[in-house]
């Protein structure tokens, strides 16, 4: 069985231009990374945010100095170590990034992007602050936008696609089971990383606090908390439609009961 979340159902009031700003850069960044061949691994050790060179600089042996220690809070927000690592982080960004944006304002989200992102990288850097392994990747930042999310639209439903063995079927999940739950996991998982590197589990829970904590201070006047859902939970579909078979009289479309707007 999987858990696949799609899309939102929560309509945006202006295009999310900073939002497809980050995915663009991400990915320009991403193709720059496969095009350095073998020499990808010394632009991660450069741009990456190793602990050790933000606490104890003195004992960074052998990490290159391509930037100041302190950008590398930044420039790792950017890097990815692999697709999967991409698409999955690029995923959460394109469903929930746009209602966080339209709620805050693009400077504004600019500002929360990158702060999300420095707090989660030091709630992982705080772990082992002598460690030289660099942390990359967007999930920090784009954690502190689910916990955003959570907090501006708890209620609003995410389109799913569930699987089991052969059957599929999209179904509407409330935004607070679905980011819940990918809470819960991190935390859950937490034992599983050993001292060798893995997941930055660290970082993606402390992002998402920081865009708790911080979106009541950077959300529009008028944009309210816990905002009504647009459509009702738990609603499923099948993916596939029917295909009639040979003689058998087309069906007619019947109109679903209590139908609810966009």
């Amino acid at each position: 069985m999987f858990f696949f979340p799609i899309r939102d159902d929560n309509p945006t009031r202006a295009r999310p231009l900073i939002s497809y700003l980050v995915l663009a850069l991400c990915m320009s960044v991403f193709f720059w990374q496969i095009s350095l061949g073998e020499a990808q691994r010394e632009a991660i050790l450069a741009f990456g945010m190793a602990p050790v060179r933000l606490f104890a600089p003195e004992a960074a042996y052998g990490l290159p100095n391509a930037i100041p220690a302190w950008m590398t809070l930044i420039s790792s927000m950017f890097l990815h170590g692999g697709f999967m690592h991409l698409a999955g982080n690029m995923l959460y960004l394109w469903i929930f990034s746009d209602n966080v944006e339209d709620s805050i304002g693009r400077r504004n989200f600019v500002i929360f992007y990158l702060l999300c992102g420095i707090a989660a990288a030091l709630s992982q850097a705080f772990v082992n602050v002598r460690s030289d392994i660099p942390m990359i990747g967007a999930s920090g930042a784009i954690a502190g936008v689910l916990g955003a999310y959570l907090l501006l639209h708890p209620r609003a439903n995410i389109r799913c696609l569930i699987g089991f063995f052969i059957f599929f079927r999209m179904i509407n999940v409330p935004a607070f089971l679905v980011l819940g739950g990918w809470l819960g996991l991190q935390f859950m998982s937490l034992g599983q990383v050993g001292d060798g590197g893995g997941v930055a589990y660290w970082a993606h829970i402390g992002g998402f606090l920081a865009g708790m904590a911080l979106i009541p201070f950077f959300k529009k006047p008028h944009v309210k908390l816990f905002a009504k859902p647009v459509s009702r939970a738990f609603q499923v579909q099948g993916v596939a439609s029917h295909i009639p078979q040979v003689g058998e009289p087309p069906r007619k479309n019947r109109p679903q009961e209590h139908p609810w707007q966009k």
